[in-house]
């Protein structure tokens, strides 16, 4: 494995195509999306980030002639008729030098930092790698060629992934579906044709904010989420949540979904997680939404004892339904003991996985309350919350 110090990382960005199906007289990578091209928005993600060495971008012929000047710390090759082709001129101008070649469709433009990071490090560990996310409705397939579409099987959601880019691989595992590519082989993707040259490609953490714009409907979607049509839509929203619980005996701590280990449990009608209660306030105040009190009160018997993580799913989901989705969660728990710094990761995961977001997108602090008041004086637990959420790519916002 390379030194991350000397790691040479290569990303191509496929942006050779018509965009037909969005039905655009220019190519769907040049149209604007919040007063940039398309294109612009997904080369410069790789130009910023501070793993990546070189980016490749692979364009129609007659723009590879006359490149725009926002393209100039990028390396521009003509595309080919189809994304593999592509791909594959790309591919001929990455360096020798380079130990991890990213792949990336120009038209997911909402590529972040944290993916690209991930698909960097799943490709190290593992040769190949690309980023998915989980489907959450139940997935059916129909019988080919029937135009009813009759309904021959149910597959197991849980083990099915929506793929992302950008994609990476080890140089020569790329080289190797490149290769296949060229003999003729078709595949939508690249993990498609290494797995067919035997390589077992791993799935890494991807976002449901990383959309891909294929149709007419995808562009405006994008551009509500980037655009503000006048001064008064909004295109991200901040909340802040505060909790407070009584610290009493015969009950368990648990903040964050993770059990503390402590002489004292917080008292209340559920759980009592002073973290997921707090951000749940956060996320449901950011949207309009009303408060927790208000959707889950501490009359409804089907709260007692909950987790509190699932009232935090609630929430997200709630917003989620109004247009919005969660970008990122700070936090502070305020206990004067047991020390909450060793639970600190636990925490940022489990509530990470409730969020539906990535890990980078959760911090959680600890503090004490410095021997004032009651949470000073240890009989109390509370926490604070600030959660930042932006438009849905794919619904329009509702107050």
């Amino acid at each position: 494995m390379a030194d991350s110090s000397s790691l040479h990382v290569t990303a191509i960005v496929a942006a050779g195509g018509s965009g037909r199906r969005l039905g655009s007289a220019v190519p769907k990578q040049l149209l604007e999306l919040g007063g940039q091209p398309i294109l612009r928005r997904s080369v410069e993600a790789f130009l910023r980030h501070p793993r990546v060495t070189e980016v490749i971008v692979a364009v129609p012929a007659a723009l590879a002639e006359s490149p725009p000047d926002w393209l100039q710390g990028a390396r521009v090759v003509p595309g080919g008729p189809t994304r593999q082709a592509s791909v594959a001129n790309g591919f001929e101008a990455v360096s020798e030098r380079s130990d991890i070649v990213l792949v990336h469709d120009a038209a997911r433009p909402f590529v972040t930092a944290g993916i690209i990071s991930r698909a960097i490090d799943g490709a190290l560990a593992h040769g190949a790698a690309i980023p998915a996310v989980p489907v959450s409705d139940t997935v059916k397939r129909v019988a080919d060629g029937n135009s009813t579409h009759v309904i021959v099987e149910t597959l197991p959601r849980e083990r099915i992934y929506l793929a992302q880019t950008p994609q990476a691989f080890r140089r020569a595992i790329l080289g190797e579906a490149v290769a296949l590519g060229r003999r003729g082989v078709e595949a939508t993707d690249e993990a498609a044709l290494a797995e067919h040259a035997g390589h077992r490609v791993h799935i890494v953490n991807g976002e449901p904010s990383n959309v891909k714009i294929t149709t007419a409907a995808d562009l405006e979607s994008a551009r509500a989420r980037t655009d503000r049509a006048d001064g008064s839509t909004a295109t991200a929203r901040i909340g802040v949540g505060y909790d407070l619980h009584r610290l009493v005996e015969g009950r368990l701590l648990i903040l964050g979904g993770v059990t503390v280990p402590s002489d004292r449990g917080a008292l209340g009608h559920s759980d009592a997680d002073v973290v997921c209660h707090a951000v749940t306030d956060a996320i449901l105040g950011a949207g309009r939404a009303g408060d927790i009190g208000q959707h889950f009160p501490d009359t409804d018997a089907r709260w007692k004892d909950a987790s509190s993580l699932a009232l935090l799913r609630a929430a997200v989901a709630i917003v989620s339904a109004r247009g919005w989705i969660v970008e990122n969660v700070d936090v502070v728990g305020v206990l004067e003991r047991p020390r909450l710094a060793p639970f600190r990761p636990a925490i940022e995961e489990q509530l990470a996985r409730a969020l539906e977001v990535a890990d980078e997108a959760v911090s959680v602090k600890a503090k004490t309350n410095e021997g004032v008041d009651a949470v000073g004086r240890g009989e109390a637990v509370a926490a604070h919350a600030v959660v930042l959420l932006s438009r849905r790519p794919d619904r329009p916002t509702t107050d």
